[in-house]
């Protein structure tokens, strides 16, 4: 958890660098990132369900 956290800042400060040096950021346009977050919950939903039955069921 502590590696999210310290990329989230680390890339909140260099967001922060580009507004006030007026530049546009290089990062992929949202809706990519979002589409990349859609594909990362999609990955561990199989799991999270798994996991669910298996206790369920248990």
């Amino acid at each position: 958890m502590k590696a999210y956290l310290v990329s989230f800042a680390v890339g909140t400060l260099a967001g922060l660098l580009y507004s006030v040096l007026d530049v546009k950021s290089p990062a992929p346009p949202t809706i990519a990132l979002v589409g990349l977050l859609g594909m990362l919950a999609g990955e561990h939903a199989i799991g999270f369900v798994r996991n669910c039955i298996t206790h369920l069921a248990g």
